[in-house]
């Protein structure tokens, strides 16, 4: 997600800077180069050395003859972008003033000015947050372009975001946002069919591959709605849905009025139409009439399966030129038989394209995937956040063509 980003981390003086250990080395991991740099209060709280260990490089505790501000954040500085994190109250204030008595707070100046992307993740007590002069900072920086990651409210503290929600800010700070101004929808993971209050018939998706598309689509700039399984995420509304026929209207709902709405541009809610719909998850093809009451175990019984509304028949319906990226999942193991079968669904429902792949990889991280169109198949492996990437570089290309 971050392969070959420069990642200049300023870290001022909030408790919240004894994480900075485990950000440094999860924004590695997604592939960054990382180089600290700290206020005298952060050092007061993490050893520079701890920074040094984290990030692998020499850590900025002082400005010098070398100018190193400069050096990082200058318009040929190396830094490709700017994370303040922690970022306490003192720091947001000075930031918005161009008060540059720190290291950090003299990079922030510097970085503003010579136009390289600047992400902040504040962290303080709930108090602080909520003052006027700080909310007044936090819009005045905010309209400067800056990046804020909302910090999680918890016991009376503004807590500094997830690592996961900061990777992806910076990563959103720093990929080409081809993606603009879209909206996309994606649903992701497993429906369930209720059998009794208690019981469920349901699939072993786990969503990963979804939630990658959607977190790539927002990273590109795109406004996303996902449809899910459950749980809020940090780059996409959400809408939770169970069963089929939840995810059927819900995803019908999400994608806006349908082509012959008079309104063209908004459905009865007001909603904006959706750009392009990806249906990632994996929709229950069966239902069953669900019992009123819990049944009783040991006896034996026989449910009638009926089959579940099509969601990409519902939707391409009342959405004719709407741009559908599809899956499929087959066990055959065949790539022929996947493309086949993929082929099949391309040419009912008039897809982009779709995602071909086995049914093995369901749950795990490393998927190996076909895109297929109406003239190519493609093979893909990798993670599967490599695989939402490669989807939303593929689904802007063809919004833009």
């Amino acid at each position: 997600m971050l392969d070959g980003v420069n990642v200049a981390l300023g870290i001022s003086g909030s408790i919240a800077a004894v994480k900075v250990v485990e950000l440094a080395h999860e924004l590695r991991r997604q592939g960054a180069t990382v180089r600290g740099v700290m206020t005298e209060s952060a050092q007061g709280i993490i050893h520079p050395w701890a920074v040094e260990f984290a990030t692998d490089g020499e850590v900025v505790t002082e400005l010098t003859g070398r100018v190193e501000h400069v050096e990082l954040c200058g318009r040929d500085g190396w830094a490709d972008v700017l994370l303040l994190a922690p970022t306490t109250a003192n720091t947001v204030g000075k930031v918005a003033s161009a008060v540059d008595d720190t290291p950090v707070t003299t990079c922030a100046t510097t970085a503003l000015g010579a136009g390289v992307p600047v992400v902040v993740a504040p962290a303080m007590h709930e108090p602080m947050y909520d003052h006027p002069g700080v909310l007044d900072a936090v819009e005045r920086v905010e309209s400067w372009g800056v990046d804020f990651v909302d910090p999680r409210i918890e016991e009376g503290k503004a807590k500094i975001a997830s690592e996961e929600a900061i990777v992806t800010a910076v990563a959103r700070a720093t990929t080409d946002d081809t993606l603009a101004g879209r909206r996309v929808v994606v649903t992701s993971g497993a429906t369930a069919e209720s059998i009794d209050p208690v019981r469920i018939i349901t699939n072993r998706a786990s969503g990963k591959t979804g939630r990658a598309v959607a977190r790539a689509c927002h990273v590109r700039g795109a406004d996303v709605t996902l449809v899910h399984d459950g749980g809020e995420v940090h780059y996409a509304e959400t809408v939770t849905v169970e069963s089929a026929a939840e995810m059927h209207d819900a995803t019908l709902a999400a994608v806006g009025g349908g082509d012959g709405d008079e309104r063209e541009q908004s459905d009865v809610d007001g909603r904006e139409r959706a750009d392009a719909l990806v249906s990632a998850a994996a929709i229950s093809d069966y239902t069953v009439e669900a019992a009123a009451e819990k049944l009783r175990s040991g006896e034996e019984r026989t449910l009638t399966l009926e089959p579940a509304p099509k969601l990409l028949d519902g939707v391409r319906e009342t959405h004719p030129d709407l741009p559908i990226v599809g899956f499929k999942a087959e066990t055959s193991g065949d790539d022929e038989a996947m493309i086949e079968a993929a082929r099949g669904i391309l040419h009912r429902t008039d897809l982009a394209f779709v995602v071909a792949n086995d049914a093995s990889v369901m749950g795990k991280e490393e998927t190996r995937t076909l895109f297929v169109d109406a003239d190519d198949a493609v093979a893909f492996a990798g993670t599967k956040t490599e695989l939402g990437a490669e989807i939303a570089t593929r689904l802007a290309a063809t919004l833009d063509g």
